[in-house]
């Protein structure tokens, strides 16, 4: 039961990224926007997550980690609060892409770190992130279908009520949770900024292909991102405070255990947009019945995050991270029909791929490495929503062109895995 406030929230963090999908033609119709305004919201939500889950993890050791959870909740529900009575395209990007977006890259740090405080022995603690990381698997897959209903029967607006009111509940739970603790340590707000604006230059290069395609003006900022990033690596190895430790870059089974949960936010994340997109747009579903149709592959993602602890005890990280990709790459090239492989790849793999990064480090390294994990997990959830945005505009035959895109990034994921083996900490 303590790890059920964490759970929540993981659930809801990933639920508010993927449940608009499914009301995309109609926030565009009320608000008076487009499906690419549509999009670049849910981009810059999950965007804003990337940016600045590394700074949300080293603040939960300088304000403690119940507090920062808590604070974290607030802006969550403030955020969520102001979405539902948006009158405009404006106050929602406000509400959703920057408050929620804030506040989850507060709460979801501290989530994993309480996880290890939480628990006491190797068994546990990898039942416990798997429930965790199950309940962000689960968020992620149900939100089409949830959003879907609710919106059908209410409004998209009532969604966001919804989330309200269970932030709300989880700040009641969070009394429960261990007392907060603080340090001493100042907070690396150079690193901070070099981090942030490096992936948000990277990413708005990739959403500006929905207008202006791949222009000049577009490599011009993926490549402002990238130097902006590798400033911040040569910053953090020569600062006395850093961000993050950068021995976390060092570890090769660690890296590659980053890359496999970049690319399976990525094909997930871009999976849902597309699909969604295709339903309404080109068949006119409604957002239950775009929910509906999604439902495959919330089912299978459930039935496979309910096994991972009794998965993980059979099989190792890797060989699960193997055999999720392979099965998401089957139900990819023929998504109508393999939902549910996707949704079971998925499963399988999300867990097994945290317990590889979390796992290389001690309990002292888990705030950074919590950090960095979540970032690269929203970084994937980001880069999916704005490239298969990107096909979806400029393609000649674009759903095709955009699965066919997600097939390869699946494939890459897959051999990113092949190299993985297990090992003791460094």
């Amino acid at each position: 039961m303590k790890i059920l406030p964490l759970a929540l929230a993981q659930f809801i963090a990933s639920y508010a990224a993927t449940n608009m999908n499914v009301a995309i033609s109609t926030i565009a119709d009320d608000l008076g926007t487009t499906i690419t305004g549509v999009q670049t919201t849910i981009t810059l939500f999950t965007l804003v997550m990337a940016a600045l889950m590394v700074p949300g993890s080293k603040l939960t050791d300088i304000w403690g980690r119940r507090r920062c959870f808590v604070i974290g909740l607030a802006i969550y529900g403030t955020g969520a609060l102001l979405a539902a009575l948006a009158p405009g395209p404006g106050l929602l990007l406000v509400g959703y892409a920057f408050l929620e977006g804030t506040g989850s890259a507060l709460m979801i740090p501290p989530i994993y770190i309480l996880v290890t405080a939480l628990t006491t022995d190797p068994t546990s603690r990898a039942r416990g992130f798997g429930m965790v990381s199950g309940a962000g698997g689960l968020g992620a897959a149900a939100g089409p279908l949830i959003g879907g209903l609710i919106t059908s029967t209410f409004s998209w607006r009532a969604s966001f009520l919804l989330q309200v009111a269970v932030v709300a509940v989880i700040i009641v739970m969070a009394r429960r949770l261990p007392k907060p603790t603080t340090g001493r340590q100042k907070f690396d707000l150079i690193g901070a900024f070099l981090s942030g604006a490096g992936l948000t230059l990277i990413v708005l290069g990739f959403l500006r292909t929905n207008v202006n395609g791949w222009q000049a003006t577009t490599w011009l900022l993926i490549a402002a991102g990238a130097t902006t990033l590798a400033g911040f690596a040569w910053h953090i190895t020569r600062s006395k405070n850093p961000l993050c430790d950068p021995k976390l870059f060092k570890d090769r089974t660690s890296n590659l255990g980053l890359g496999t949960q970049l690319v399976q936010w990525l094909v997930l994340q871009g999976t849902f947009f597309v699909l969604s997109v295709h339903l309404q747009q080109e068949q006119g579903f409604t957002a239950i019945g775009t929910g509906l149709a999604l439902l495959p592959a919330t089912i299978g993602m459930l039935v496979t995050s309910a096994l991972a602890g009794r998965l993980a005890r059979k099989h190792k990280q890797n060989t699960l991270i193997r055999a999720g990709f392979a099965l998401t790459i089957v139900g990819t090239l023929q998504p109508e029909q393999g939902l549910f492989l996707i949704g079971a790849g998925i499963g399988i793999m999300l867990t097994a791929s945290v317990n590889v990064v979390q796992s290389r480090w001690p309990d002292e390294d888990q705030a950074d490495v919590s950090g960095v994990s979540r970032a690269v997990s929203n970084l994937g959830s980001s880069l999916g929503t704005a490239l298969v945005g990107s096909v979806l505009v400029g393609a000649g035959h674009p759903y095709q062109a955009a699965l066919t895109m997600l097939v390869l990034f699946g494939a890459t994921g897959f051999v990113l895995a092949l190299f993985i083996r297990s090992g003791e900490r460094p």
